[in-house]
This record gives structure tokens, C-alpha cells and sequence, in this order.
């Protein structure tokens, strides 16, 4: 069960597993925890799900030639940086808290009353309750796992694509 042995489509299909999983446990952790995520945590939501997406197309096409491969890879290892980067930026002010009290207007606020690119800036440009640490687990924060899991699911698309057999 040595996970490098393992195929193009069994490492796709696991890793897009991986990404559906999380996606259902920071929602259960939001109905059953009441942890309500800021507009950082709901970008990583959707950075885990396009990268399961790309994940899991990949494994139901299998292409077999190397070109086919590469493609896949690279497109899930391009999700799993922008996920990288939005998970860093929030670990980031995790360590590094503004002096405000809240993040600012709830996200379908924002998403009714502005264009798209001043909606990214706003939220990328988070505050407050993005740096607010809620949950812990083995001393990491929830955004500081979801950076080591984009950092694995990035390591696993590329080496799944850029293999040269099976």
C-alpha cells in the first residue's frame, strides 16, 4: 500500500476525496461548532473545491499518454496555489492580527453592493476576525492545516503528473 506505487487515477481519486472531506469538515465544524468562517475561510472552501474538481476529472479521464498527464497535473497543482496563497495570506494575519474588531460586512453583503476585482481585494485584505484563532488541533490552526493539506494535494498533483509510468 506504498502510496508512490500507487496509479495516475488512484492518486487523483484520493486526493479530490481529500479535498471533498475537508470542504465537509469545515462545514460541519460551522453548523456543529458554530465556527462561522470570514471571507478567507470561504475562498479556501472554494479553492479546495475547484482543486477537487480538476482531482477528480483527472482520475475519471486517466488520460494514458504523458501529455494528458502533465496537463491534469499542472491544472490541479495551479488550484492548489491559489488555495496556498489565500491559506498563507490567512495563516499570515493569524500571526500578524490588524487592530480591528471584525472582518468587515458579511460576505453576501459584499457580494450584492460590490464589483468582482473590490470584492477579492476587500477579502484578501481581511481583518479582524480572519485573525482570530477559534479552533486548534496538534498546536495548528484551522487555516494552517488547510496550508499543509494544499501543500500536500499540490505535492501529489505534480508528482501524479509529472511521473514518467504507470
Amino acid at each position: 500500500m506504498n502510496p508512490v506505487r500507487w496509479s495516475f487515477r488512484t492518486l487523483m481519486f484520493v486526493g479530490a476525496v481529500a479535498c471533498f472531506a475537508l470542504i465537509g469538515f469545515a462545514i460541519y465544524s460551522q453548523l456543529q461548532w458554530g465556527l462561522e468562517p470570514c471571507p478567507l475561510c470561504i475562498f479556501q472552501r472554494l479553492a479546495f473545491a475547484a482543486l477537487g474538481v480538476v482531482l477528480l476529472v483527472a482520475a475519471l479521464h486517466a488520460p494514458r499518454g504523458r501529455g494528458g498527464r502533465t496537463v491534469y497535473g499542472l491544472l490541479g497543482f495551479a488550484a492548489a496555489a491559489v488555495g496556498i496563497g489565500i491559506a498563507g495570506r490567512h495563516v499570515w494575519l493569524q500571526m500578524h492580527p490588524p487592530g480591528f474588531a471584525t472582518c468587515g460586512a458579511p460576505f453576501a453583503f459584499m457580494r450584492e453592493t460590490m464589483d468582482t476585482p473590490t470584492l477579492i481585494q476587500k477579502v484578501l485584505t481581511g481583518s479582524g476576525d480572519c485573525g482570530a484563532v477559534d479552533w486548534t488541533f496538534l498546536g495548528l490552526s484551522m487555516p494552517a492545516w488547510s496550508l499543509v493539506w494544499f501543500l500536500l494535494l499540490a505535492a501529489v498533483a505534480l508528482f501524479a503528473g509529472l511521473r514518467t509510468r504507470r
